[in-house]
């Protein structure tokens, strides 16, 4: 069993350890910038970096899913790999805005992609089953 979703659960660890990475980048902007919790307006500076984070963390519960329901019922390799191009967008959109918010606009189409793909890779994956397991269909072969 371990076998069939390792690939998935390495990406999920490491996605967590970018969302921990980004709470940190939160963390030291408060200090640098004097802004106590529960305050989250102060330097743009600061505001751009906190909603970085925050926009990560909330599209974060939809990619877990999504990478979990793709790799467990269309493709593991594919599902880990379209996980981590996801993971690499979100740390390009989280630099790029950090420095700009114009500079973030590129990597959140780039993430948005991708993970329109591991939706489409889960529902595709989530059909095929039903139909095969109730219906005694295969999709796969009538393609």
């Amino acid at each position: 069993m371990l076998d069939q979703i390792h690939l998935l659960a390495a990406v999920t660890v490491l996605g967590v350890l970018e969302q921990a990475y980004f709470f940190l980048q939160v963390i030291y902007a408060r200090r640098t910038f004097g802004i106590s919790p529960p305050k989250i307006s102060g330097p743009p500076e600061f505001e751009r970096i906190f909603r970085a984070q925050v926009n990560s963390s909330e599209y974060f519960p939809l990619f877990l899913a999504v990478l979990w329901l793709a790799g467990l019922f269309f493709h593991q390799g594919l599902a880990a790999a379209l996980g981590l191009l996801y993971l690499y967008a979100r740390y390009c959109y989280f630099m790029g805005y950090r420095a700009s918010s114009s500079e973030r606009l590129t990597p959140i189409y780039f993430s948005a992609g991708v993970l329109w793909i591991l939706i489409a890779a889960a529902a595709l994956g989530i059909l095929h089953f039903f139909l095969s397991h109730y219906l005694g269909l295969n999709i796969l072969q009538v393609l």
